[in-house]
C-alpha cells in the first residue's frame, strides 16, 4: 500500500517470502515462549524493583531493534523502514495506553506486588485481540478498496478524541463502579471486600465470589478492545503486510509490563504526549485517505515510508522537548510561589 518512491531498495535482497507460513509459525511460537517466560517470572507476586524493570525493558527494546536489522538485511530497506516506523507508532501508542492502565490500577487499588500480573494478563489479551483485528483488516484491505478510507476516518476521529483528552486532562479520573464491565459482573457474582492474592475468585459462605483482582483484569481487557481499534489501522497506515503489522504489535506489547514500572514516575512528565499522538494519528489517517484517493485519482500523491518515519520521529522529538521545557517552567513557577512570603 505504500509508495516505493524514495525508498533506498525497492526489491528484496533475498528471494525469501516475508510472512511465509514458516515465518509466521516461528514468530508466534517465539511470542508465546516470551509470554510463558513472563508468566513464570511473575508466578510469585512481588513488588518490581527499578533494576528489574529497567533490565527487562532494555531487553524488550533491543529485541525489536535487532529484529529490524534482520528484516532490513533479508527483505530490503523498504521492509526495514516499514518495520521500524510501524514499531515506533505502536510503541508510542502503547506508552499512551500506560496512562490508562495506571489510572485503572490506582482506581482499583491494586497492590504493587500484583500489578505486574494484571498487566501481563492485559497484554496477553491485547495481543489476542490485535491478532483478530489484524486478520480482519487484512481480509478487508484485500477485498474492499474503501477500507483504506475507513481506516483513515477511524484514525482522524481518534486523533480528535486524543486531542480533546490532552486538552482536558482533569476528565481522566476513573471510578471502578461506573465501568460497564464492573456493573455487568456485579449482576451475576458478588465481589469480595479485598484482594485474595492473584486469585480471580474464591468460595465464601458457600457461594462463588469474584475478587477485585478479577475486576481490575477485566477492566484492562475491556480497554484493550478500544486500543486495538486504534492501533491496528495506525500500523496498516505504515505497511500493508499483515506479518509486519503483527510483529510490530507483538514487540510493542511484549515489553509493556516492565516499561510500566520504568515510566510509572515519568509518565506524568510527558505532558504533551497526547498532542503528539493526536498529530501522528492525524498524519497516518491523512496518509491512508490519500492512498485511497490515489487509487481513484492518480494525480493524488502518496506518502512514502521514509518520509513517514521522519515525520513520526520529528513529532515525538518535539513532544519530548516541549514537555521538558513545560515541566521546567512549571517547577520554576512553583519555586517562585513557594519563596513568596505568606
Amino acid at each position: 500500500m505504500c509508495s516505493e518512491k524514495g525508498s533506498l531498495v525497492t526489491q528484496p535482497v533475498l528471494e525469501i517470502a516475508i510472512g511465509s507460513p514458516e515465518l509466521w509459525a516461528i514468530s508466534i511460537l517465539a511470542v508465546l515462549g516470551l509470554f510463558v517466560l513472563d508468566f513464570i517470572l511473575t508466578r510469585k507476586p512481588h513488588e518490581v524493583s527499578m533494576k528489574e524493570a529497567v533490565g527487562w525493558s532494555a531487553f524488550y527494546i533491543a529485541l525489536p531493534l535487532a529484529f529490524g536489522v534482520w528484516v532490513w538485511t533479508t527483505f530490503g530497506s523498504q521492509r526495514g523502514l516499514e518495520f521500524y516506523a510501524g514499531y515506533l507508532v505502536e510503541k508510542s501508542l502503547s506508552v499512551d495506553n500506560l496512562f490508562v492502565f495506571m489510572l485503572l490500577l490506582a482506581s482499583f487499588a491494586v497492590p504493587r506486588e500484583l500489578q505486574q500480573r494484571v498487566l501481563l494478563i492485559g497484554v496477553a489479551g491485547a495481543l489476542v485481540l490485535r491478532g483478530v483485528f489484524i486478520a480482519l483488516g487484512a481480509a478487508m484491505l484485500a477485498t474492499f478498496a474503501w477500507t483504506f478510507l475507513l481506516f483513515g476516518a477511524i484514525l482522524l476521529a481518534t486523533a480528535v478524541k486524543v486531542l480533546r483528552d490532552a486538552m482536558n486532562p482533569a476528565e481522566h479520573e476513573i471510578h471502578p463502579n461506573d465501568l460497564r464491565v464492573v456493573k455487568l459482573v456485579r449482576r451475576f457474582w458478588p465481589v469480595t471486600d479485598g484482594y485474595r492474592g492473584p486469585r480471580m475468585s474464591v468460595v465464601e459462605d458457600g457461594r462463588r465470589a469474584i475478587t477485585p483482582f478479577a475486576l481490575a483484569t477485566l477492566a484492562i481487557l475491556a480497554t484493550d478492545v478500544v486500543f486495538a481499534v486504534d492501533s491496528v489501522p495506525a500500523v496498516y497506515g505504515i505497511t500493508g503486510d499483515p506479518y509486519l503489522v503483527f510483529v510490530t504489535n507483538a514487540f510493542a506489547l511484549l515489553g509493556l509490563r516492565a516499561l510500566y514500572f520504568v515510566l510509572e514516575g515519568a509518565l506524568g512528565a510527558l505532558v504533551h504526549l497526547g498532542y503528539g499522538l493526536a498529530a501522528i494519528l492525524a498524519f497516518i489517517g491523512a496518509k491512508l485517505v490519500m492512498h485511497w484517493a490515489h487509487g481513484v485519482w492518480s494525480w493524488v500523491p502518496e506518502v512514502d515510508t521514509l518520509f513517514s518515519l521522519g515525520v513520526i520521529v520529528g513529532i515525538l522529538a518535539i513532544v519530548i522537548v516541549t514537555s521538558l521545557i513545560s515541566n521546567r517552567r512549571a517547577a520554576r513557577a512553583e519555586a517562585r510561589h513557594a519563596a513568596k512570603p505568606s
